[in-house]
């Protein structure tokens, strides 16, 4: 299986064997990023951006690669994180399947790849590869670190792994700690490609003969991004056709379709590391006392984004991640956003999303330059 890299990913490698939380190592590992806006200009602000659990380095639209980004709508000249007046940078997490080092990476030990060998991973080990990753390109001070979902828990353990790099935070849909709920869910995804015939305990060699349960797997998590008041709306009980036993809801046809672009497309070993990396993310169970921890960690300010509608990371986990920032002494904007799109809404939401962005960084340029 080959790995997919976008054309404007540079593949950064952290020299020597770095440890890992749970006791594995990655000896050099690697890390993709994608850097747009204003690289050459050493003087111009940094803002950092974590991905969610599947999209890669990938975040807009360059010279380099004009494809559309994940996030499109956000980043690019003139837009909420204006590249106009930054240098942006965006991972691709450690772990999955776009360039960073990750299960489908050659294990330099065996020189195959990792596959079901590759060892367990937590969001802190992430986050510390890829500030390694970063000194490696003379990078170390953060203007504004930015992380929606799996990426927001990131950006945290971000903060605390890396004190005093970065000034400011815009935190979307994520949490201190995985949620009941959440873990039941991820959990039962696992079992579901765990379950498929063809996944001989991780030592497949073609992810198509997954694509059962990573279709189920995906068609649940779908199920969950969005709010059951948007899938109404959407597609009601329209039918793509009807036979002699009714036909075939549009709804069951757009969760097939997408899942199995999904599956085509995603490694499960990497989907399974990272969605239990997931789970086991707590900043209570890592340290002591997270009030004082973020206390120390150098941050100015933060934007705290939830949703509504949002029953996957619901936003009272929103609320008290900013409550436990503001208890830091950080200066913390908390916004819940009314929306039907649920979690996926800072993907597609540019209305509501768009004007706080745009407003925050905005400020924070602004008290940079005087």
């Amino acid at each position: 299986m080959a790995i997919r890299i976008p054309p404007a990913a540079e593949l950064i490698t952290v020299p020597g064997e770095v440890s890992l939380e749970y006791g594995g190592t990655l000896k050099s590992p690697v890390v993709a990023m994608e850097r747009l806006g204003q690289v050459r200009d050493d003087s111009a602000p940094v803002v950092l951006i974590f991905t969610g659990i599947s999209p890669d380095s990938h975040v807009a639209s360059s010279a380099l690669d004009a494809s559309t980004g994940w996030w499109e709508y956000m980043v690019g000249s003139g837009l909420p994180v204006n590249l106009d007046e930054c240098q942006v940078i965006c991972i691709n997490t450690p772990g999955g399947c776009y360039g960073s080092t990750g299960p489908l990476s050659i294990n330099p030990d065996t020189h195959q790849a990792y596959g079901p060998q590759y060892p367990p991973l937590s969001l802190w080990d992430i986050a510390r590869i890829s500030g390694m990753a970063l000194e490696q390109i003379g990078i170390d001070n953060i203007h504004c670190v930015i992380g929606p979902s799996m990426g927001g828990m990131v950006a945290l353990a971000w903060l605390l792994t890396w004190p005093g790099r970065s000034r400011h935070m815009v935190n979307i849909s994520a949490t201190l700690e995985a949620g009941t709920f959440a873990i039941a869910l991820r959990s039962l995804q696992r079992e579901i490609i765990r379950s498929d015939p063809g996944f001989n305990q991780g030592n497949y060699h073609d992810r198509r003969a997954l694509r059962q349960g990573m279709t189920l797997a995906r068609k649940l998590g779908m199920i969950t991004y969005r709010s059951a008041d948007e899938w109404r709306q959407r597609f009601g009980r329209s039918r793509d056709s009807v036979g002699e036993h009714g036909g075939r809801f549009v709804i069951e046809s757009y969760l097939t379709l997408n899942s199995e672009k999904f599956a085509d497309s995603f490694d499960p070993n990497s989907y399974l590391i990272l969605s239990q990396a997931m789970d086991w993310f707590s900043v209570a169970e890592t340290t002591a006392d997270p009030v004082r921890a973020f206390s120390e960690c150098g941050l100015e300010s933060a934007l705290v984004i939830g949703v509504n509608s949002d029953f996957l990371f619901p936003e009272y986990q929103q609320r008290e991640l900013a409550q436990c920032l503001q208890a830091a002494g950080i200066h913390c904007d908390y916004e819940c956003v009314a929306s039907h799109y649920g979690h996926d809404a800072f993907l597609i939401d540019e209305e509501n999303f768009s004007p706080l962005v745009r407003a925050y960084l905005g400020r924070t340029m602004e008290n940079a330059e005087s």
